[in-house]
């Protein structure tokens, strides 16, 4: 698997995607983030905990909380990679759109 392997399959998760897009506006607690979903507080952490194996959050001790936040690196693995992909498929398509033959008015 790649560096974004563990990544993107953290990201299969629709309340994974959920706390990544809660943090994209920044550092939150898991308490903060639990407010917000429809989930409790440990299967936050729990997620949380799977983020950070994948590379795609950090905590910070503040006091007796932790603060989460996107990190920059994981973020930038998926990145790149959804950037290979779909730059390839990109190309893929318009060469393809560009061979295509052209259509009478009868096949419109």
């Amino acid at each position: 698997m790649t560096g974004s392997g563990a990544a993107l399959d953290a990201l299969g998760d629709p309340n994974r995607r959920e706390i990544l897009r809660l943090l994209a506006d920044g550092g939150r607690s898991v308490q903060e983030i639990a407010d917000r979903l429809p989930i409790s507080r440990p299967a936050v952490s729990r997620h949380l905990k799977l983020l950070r194996g994948a590379g795609l959050v950090v905590e910070e001790p503040h006091g007796t909380r932790r603060i989460y936040r996107l990190h920059d690196d994981g973020v930038r693995a998926v990145e790149e990679y959804l950037r290979q992909v779909w730059g390839s498929v990109a190309t893929r398509f318009t060469l393809a759109a560009e061979n295509l033959p052209e259509r009478t008015d009868e096949e419109r």
